[in-house]
């Protein structure tokens, strides 16, 4: 899907400078899909596991909880969708675009770069992906 968003978004990175990357829009843009989403599902997950309405399953970290908040920060469909009903003049959509393709980025690469350092860092026995299921 994030292939078919990109290919889709109709940006032409022809041209660009860094300034536009930093102009407000897309550096907003940005900085919510890369900053508020860590901020909302790492404090949510606190705030649930504190309250005693939900527990962390067993094996699992907050270094991978924190990983996969970062990875939620790639938001392709929803972000340009509502960047576009939000700015129909072009010059302001295209920094939507810019500014989703650069959050989506940053939290792509940091999101992987976190969650090879949590599976890295996981204590024998601790729940991973790779572990076959016993069918029960």
């Amino acid at each position: 899907m994030p292939l078919f968003a990109f290919a889709n978004a109709g940006v032409s990175l022809r041209g660009l400078s860094m300034g536009d990357l930093f102009a407000g829009i897309p550096l907003g843009i940005a900085a919510g899909l890369f900053i508020g989403k860590q901020i909302g599902i790492v404090g949510a997950t606190w705030a649930a596991v504190k309250l005693g309405i939900a527990r962390i399953p067993e094996g699992v970290t907050w270094m991978q909880i924190y990983g996969v908040s970062i990875i939620a920060g790639i938001g392709f469909t929803m972000s340009l969708f509502i960047g576009t009903l939000a700015y129909t003049d072009p010059a302001h959509a295209a920094g939507v675009r810019i500014g989703v393709l650069a959050g989506s980025l940053a939290s792509a690469v940091l999101g992987i770069i976190v969650l090879r350092l949590a599976t890295n860092r996981q204590p024998a026995g601790a729940f991973t992906m790779a572990e076959p299921t016993t069918g029960r």
